[in-house]
């Protein structure tokens, strides 16, 4: 089964690729938090922190749940699981790589 990227999109990869956003993000990764708490120490207005989340959101890395008239923002597990799965494959390539390199240095120390 090939995990190519365009099974789990381009949308993840291309949100994390600002720095802005994988900041959000890595605050995510603490807990829910709303805008204005992600806001905090950074130096970003509240339009640009709502089109940042928005592209979270549409990668499928941040969800949002609505309690009254405030809106808090989570890591979205499933966005996450599917980077877990393309990287997967990977996994297995390393191990095998390690070990043919053990293998030449074993042949170049005779």
């Amino acid at each position: 089964m090939c995990l190519c990227i365009g099974m789990i999109g381009n949308d993840i990869f291309k949100a994390l690729a600002d720095p802005t956003r994988r900041a959000i993000f890595e605050k995510l990764a603490a807990g829910q938090m709303n805008a204005s708490a992600l806001r905090s120490g950074m130096e970003i207005s509240q339009p640009a922190m709502s089109q940042h989340l928005a592209v979270l959101r549409g990668a499928g890395l941040v969800r949002e749940e609505r309690q009254g008239r405030y809106v808090n923002y989570e890591v979205d597990p499933a966005g996450l699981a599917q980077i877990a799965q393309w990287l997967s494959k990977y996994r297995a390539y390393w191990p095998q790589q390690i070990e043919a390199l053990k293998d030449l240095l074993r042949e170049m120390d005779t």
